[in-house]
């Protein structure tokens, strides 16, 4: 069984993503745990945690299909040493309100060399930010987003992500997010049942399927290999409806959470019913 939602406001609190999700008829949901453009904030309270939770069984969400984003503030490969620190000062914090709610995952952006560093001192510097986090945690795994690539943004192919991998020395605390509008940008197509085909066996080939366990599904703006991230409505972009159609229907992604993060709030409702309309 699929599992398709979106990413929800936690405003007021956690415990009011649960009660966003499903008013707008979702099975799976994306939260920041805190605001996401500010690197403190308020510790969770044993009243937020009680209620996220009773809320999540209220309404029948079962954490392992709640994929949480990290700030976007976030840089675990900054080169600027204040910095870097800083950053993984951030995402334990927000690895360990992972804990403190019981979800167990949390998603991230890898991180950006800013033409500071090399590439490879980078990925060596977000696995090690990675491992650092796992090291002091326990029962969250770290779900990697591939990016775009725009900008000095890494994790845009397939070969990066599986460096980063294989340098993180828990690797059942490890996973991927993938990330429609992303891939596309980066010069993966899924748009044809042929390209489809050749993207994932590539993912399946370099990083591995068992990696997999999120979908940000989102239409992208721009076109195929472009390196831009701009989000765009399901169907209203350039990739094909065919490209969902494959992954909804794909029996590999089942039991997977999918997200939308598409601009399109208002419409988030429709687009749901109508990503399980494209099952067969």
């Amino acid at each position: 069984m699929i599992r398709i939602g979106a990413h929800v406001s936690a405003a007021g609190g956690v415990e009011n993503a649960p009660l966003n999700a499903h008013k707008i008829g979702a099975k799976a949901f994306a939260l920041f745990t805190k605001n996401q453009r500010q690197w403190e904030a308020k510790p969770l309270t044993e009243e937020n945690i009680r209620k996220f939770t009773e809320n999540c069984e209220k309404y029948g969400f079962e954490k392992h299909f709640i994929l949480p984003h990290d700030s976007y503030l976030i840089n675990l490969g900054h080169p600027a040493k204040e910095k870097l620190e800083k950053s993984r000062a951030a995402f334990l914090d927000e690895m360990q309100r992972c804990e403190q709610l019981g979800i167990p995952a949390l998603n991230f952006h890898p991180g950006s060399h800013l033409n500071e560093i090399t590439e490879e001192q980078c990925l060596n510097t977000i696995a090690e930010s990675v491992n650092r986090a796992l090291d002091k945690t326990s029962g969250v795994m770290a779900v990697i987003e591939n990016t775009a690539g725009q900008g000095t943004n890494l994790g845009y192919n397939f070969e990066q992500l599986a460096y980063i991998i294989d340098k993180i020395e828990d690797k059942t605390r490890m996973g991927v997010c993938y990330d429609t509008c992303h891939g596309f940008a980066a010069g993966y197509d899924i748009r044809t049942e042929e390209a489809f085909g050749r993207t994932f066996g590539q993912f399946d080939e370099i990083i591995g399927l068992e990696y997999l366990k999120g979908f940000h599904l989102n239409d992208c703006k721009k076109n195929l290999g472009s390196r831009v991230d701009r989000h765009e409505k399901i169907g209203f972009g350039t990739i094909d409806l065919e490209g969902f159609a494959l992954i909804v229907n794909d029996p590999r992604f089942e039991d997977i959470p999918m997200i939308l993060e598409t601009p399109n709030q208002e419409g988030w409702a429709d687009e749901i019913e109508f990503l399980y309309s494209l099952q067969k």
